[in-house]
Parts: C-alpha cells; structure tokens; sequence
C-alpha cells in the first residue's frame, strides 16, 4: 500500500430517465444504502456528494442525465473489494435498466494523499483514458498501475549455473 497516495475512481453513467422518473426509482432508492455501504468498507476515504446525500444533483457534464460517481479509496484491493463483493455488485449488475451502454464509463487514477478530485479532473482523466488507453495517469481494474511511490520489484536474476 502507498503512503503518499490513494486512488480516486470516476464512473459515470448516461440515465434512461431524470432522477425522479419511476423508471429509475429502483436505482436512486438504493442510493443511499449502497453509498452507506461504501463508507462503511475498509480503505474509504471520500465521495462527491451534492445537495442530497448522494451526487446525483452535480452537474459535471454538459449532458442533463449524465450521473457521476467520484470517491477516493486507500489502495485498489478496497475498492475491488467494495465494487465486486459487496451488494453494490449487485445493484452494478441491474445498470442497463438505468442507464445506457456507454464504452467508457470509468476511470482510476492515483492522487496525494488528502486531495479531493473534481469532476473536472474525473472528466479529463476519463477523455485521458479515452485517448490513450491504459496508462499510469488513468487506467482500469483490467489494467492498473501502482501508485507512483511504490517501485515494482525486477524480475529475480536467474542463475545461470544452478
């Protein structure tokens, strides 16, 4: 684990429906328990919230039903653990009644310790990752990068004559 950073992730979502439309009731009235969830798990740290109790009023895009997630973790494991083994799994799993499929959708990225980041910042770091793939500035569960103080170890040295 690093201890100059934390990982910040964005996920954003394009909604079927304005947030109090019953088409999407289902979703927003699990927001609570689910962001809840969240802060309960180990290795949470923060999420953007707006007027409510979630972000779902924040504006981070141009787009009037582009809903934002952004929340900061200590290492990459806790939010795995959090995202894939948890009931968010399962609310994650319903997000086509919700939203429509977007090819990027999310984003991680490794931040000093106590910052906070913008949706601005969430936004370049999705178009970053858009542009370039996978790379230690914004990258994916499938593809991640440690934090920029953790030096990877080599390979061992085979010895030749054994």
């Amino acid at each position: 684990m690093s201890g100059a950073f934390q990982l910040a992730q964005v996920n954003i979502g394009r909604l079927k429906a304005p947030v109090d439309s019953p088409l999407i009731r289902e979703f927003v009235d699990n927001l609570d328990r689910i962001n809840a969830l969240a802060e309960s798990e180990p290795g949470f740290v923060w999420r953007l919230v707006g007027e409510g109790n979630n972000a779902t009023d924040v504006r981070a895009f141009e787009e009037p039903l582009m809903a934002i997630n952004l929340s900061v973790w200590e290492s990459l494991d806790q939010l795995a653990a959090f995202v894939y083994r948890t009931a968010h799994r399962d609310i994650m799993r319903r997000r086509r009644e919700w939203f429509h499929e977007m090819a990027l959708y999310m984003a991680l990225w490794w931040v000093p310790r106590g910052h906070r980041p913008t949706p601005a910042e969430a936004r370049a770091r999705l178009e970053m990752l858009g542009r370039r793939g996978p790379t230690a500035e914004a990258f994916t569960f499938r593809t991640p990068f440690p934090p920029p103080d953790v030096v990877e170890s080599p390979l061992p040295i085979l010895d030749e004559c054994a």
